[in-house]
């Protein structure tokens, strides 16, 4: 892997920092969507013969980056066209694939994905929701039954893919397999969770009631279903990544500027070195990060799952931190007008910490790592 962009890549950014810089912080969504999917911004990562861009997870992290450096992160794009256009892609059947990715890839249609649990927290091994087989007069249809929490944008997506468990019919054991389920299926309800958050994505609880769906609501092959959710998962780990650097450069932009100008006595306050320091520091940390997250994107596109694990974890990790000390160090360059909605960092401070705790937390990726790569045992 080169670590310099190719002349394709610092084309897109330009393009999408364009984008980003018509729209602002005071985006519409909606507007913002719409737009991003008609320039093929959205489904650049799909593949063109189901109306993508033909590029991968390179591509689509460099959008979302861009985008929240803007200002105006898409917190969706980490889900519809990564994780759910993802696993359509690589596991889906072909009507499957035809009917979901030229909408997801132009940004008409959308899709939420319905992993965490409230009982179940990281392990997904405990997941509890259930699809069963319906009686033989549904046609070999499922019927699931659940919860799910934290879901984003339920209310503004076509669907959602819910990870669900399935009998194997051979051992009696579950299995993980994953469930297209429309926005209005009967017994398929969601409840908003008052988040202290600014965000124009709306978290939601879901209760599946008996939702019945037909055989083809399944993805993929039924005894893949731990494949395919992984697969899902490396994308949402680099896409995280990329919304977080995004918003750590926004953060840490506006301090700069403000450093050059804000004058207290003869000169900015940029010249002194307990501001430029730590400025410094948080542009080093992010660029470390955002190499790590090419890796992870470069790893995931030439299709070294497993060495792409490694890496989206670590990356996800590391622009994290970055963020939240970019956000950080910002707020404290501009004292007390860090906390004004003139400059739009205060609300960073919350959202900054989203990173750190979903989808997994630090902790969990340090588990990760020190079972994975280093070889030390396990404590659960």
């Amino acid at each position: 892997m080169s670590i310099v962009e190719t002349q394709e890549h610092r084309d897109l950014r330009a393009a999408v920092a364009a984008l980003g810089r018509r729209h602002g912080r005071d985006f519409d969504r909606a507007t913002l969507w719409s737009e991003a999917g008609k320039l093929g911004h959205l489904g650049v990562n799909l593949p063109e013969e189901y109306g993508g861009g033909g590029g991968g997870l390179a591509e689509l992290s460099i959008v979302l980056e861009e985008l929240g450096a803007a200002g105006c992160p898409l917190l969706l794009m980490v889900v519809s066209p990564a994780i759910c256009g993802t696993v359509i892609a690589r596991f889906g059947t072909e009507a499957q694939k035809r009917a979901w990715l030229p909408g997801l890839a132009d940004g008409s249609r959308t899709m939420a994905f319905g992993i965490t649990e409230p009982d179940a927290g990281s392990n997904s091994h405990r997941l509890t929701t259930t699809a069963r087989r319906g009686p033989d007069g549904d046609g070999g249809g499922w019927i699931l039954n659940g919860r799910k929490v934290f879901v984003s944008g339920v209310d503004i997506t076509d669907a959602t893919l819910v990870v669900g468990r399935t009998e194997d019919a051979r051992t009696g054991s579950l299995k993980p397999c994953l469930f297209i389920v429309p926005r209005d299926a009967p017994g398929f309800h969601r409840s908003r969770i008052d988040m202290e958050l600014h965000a124009v994505e709306k978290q939601f609880e879901l209760v599946l009631d008996d939702v019945r769906l037909p055989a083809d609501a399944l993805v993929g092959d039924e005894d893949a279903g731990l494949l395919q959710l992984f697969a899902g998962l490396n994308p949402e780990r680099v896409m995280t990544a990329a919304f977080a650097l995004g918003m750590g450069r926004y953060a840490l932009d506006k301090a700069v500027d403000y450093a050059k100008t804000r004058q207290v006595w003869q000169q900015p306050i940029g010249a002194h070195q307990a501001v430029a320091h730590p400025l410094a520091q948080a542009h080093i940390e992010i660029e470390l990060a955002r190499l790590m997250m090419r890796k992870a994107a470069h790893l995931y596109d030439t299709g070294d799952d497993a060495g792409a694990g490694e890496a989206a974890n670590m990356a996800k990790y590391a622009a994290a931190e970055a963020c939240v000390h970019a956000v950080d160090q910002a707020v404290q360059t501009l004292g007390g007008n860090g906390l004004t909605r003139e400059y739009g960092l205060a609300s960073l401070v919350t959202a900054s910490r989203v990173a750190r705790i979903a989808p997994v937390s630090r902790e969990m990726i340090l588990n990760y790592v020190s079972h994975q790569s280093l070889g030390l045992p396990k404590s659960y």
